[in-house]
């Protein structure tokens, strides 16, 4: 017995039995995972040995590619330029990335303004900041950090324009943020169709690069050329290119021999739609 108190012995006794509990079941997870790595993973029926090969490729950031902030703040890169055509702060410092801030408003995502203007604090000071969700640094606390590292409280700086030296109208928001590299890059996206597979209910092109898809044509895309007055573009868009099966196929010849093209015909997504009106017991007939 460890104590004169039997409460208390049976507490250590309880205390013990558990102890060795926990040490059997550590020891059975421990035997469990050896085993699975003694015989490997289960192979498809007919394979006796499986080797995979890994390639790994070195991609440097190009136009395209998709970085992203800490705070949802996702984008692809419009523009590289060379380090002597970026704006400038007036000591001459070139900034690396240049970010729009259109971007932030409607999303609400002001953190990403936080981190920029703390950064900049913390880059001055030379100190880190530790601001957990829902636990982190106020706007005081920020203004307070710009005020010690001796910053503009607004965050923001005159920049130049790197190509003319000119100042900027209006001061910048800067400062120093983490941007990460996604996996999401241009050449793994890079897609192109003139003509490939149809779908064979709609008769329109299928979607995607797997597919060897077009691209979607959505309402907007549609506003957009009727507001640009591109009206035939838009027409052989939504015919010739999709599913107007009669005049895609006279496309081609009419082309080859310099005649006009063809009128467009119905599309066949619009036939699909009248079938199912009858088949719901309308009877409906297109002249």
């Amino acid at each position: 017995p460890w104590f004169d108190d039997d409460d208390k012995n049976g507490q250590v006794q309880k205390l013990f039995a558990e102890y060795k509990n926990t040490i059997n079941e550590i020891e059975n997870d421990l035997r469990t995972e050896k085993h699975k790595l003694m015989i490997g993973d289960e192979l498809p029926p007919g394979i006796v040995q499986l080797a995979k090969v890994y390639v790994a490729q070195k991609r440097k950031l190009k136009v395209g590619d998709k970085m992203a902030g800490r705070h949802g703040n996702k984008g692809v890169i419009a523009k590289i330029v060379p380090v002597e055509d970026m704006p400038f702060l007036p000591d001459g410092t070139p900034v690396d990335i240049v970010l729009n801030p259109l971007g932030v408003p409607s999303r609400m995502n002001l953190g990403q303004i936080f981190e920029t203007t703390l950064g900049w604090a913390g880059r001055v000071l030379d100190k880190y900041y530790a601001t957990p969700v829902f636990d982190g640094a106020s706007y005081d606390e920020i203004l307070e950090e710009l005020n010690q590292a001796g910053l503009p409280t607004t965050g923001k700086m005159k920049l130049y324009d790197g190509q003319t030296g000119e100042e900027f109208a209006q001061e910048v928001s800067l400062g120093y943020i983490y941007m990460m590299k996604l996996s999401h890059m241009v050449d793994d996206k890079i897609h192109a169709r003139s003509i490939g597979p149809y779908s064979l209910i709609t008769q329109q092109p299928l979607g995607g690069k797997a597919q060897f898809g077009g691209q979607r044509f959505g309402e907007m895309e549609v506003w957009a050329l009727e507001a640009y007055g591109a009206a035939h573009t838009l027409q052989e868009i939504l015919t010739y290119k999709s599913d107007d099966v009669q005049g895609r196929t006279k496309v081609y010849e009419t082309i080859v021999k310099g005649d006009n093209l063809p009128e467009p015909g119905r599309p066949e997504s619009f036939n699909v739609l009248v079938k199912e009106l009858q088949g719901l017991g309308l009877d409906i007939k297109v002249d």
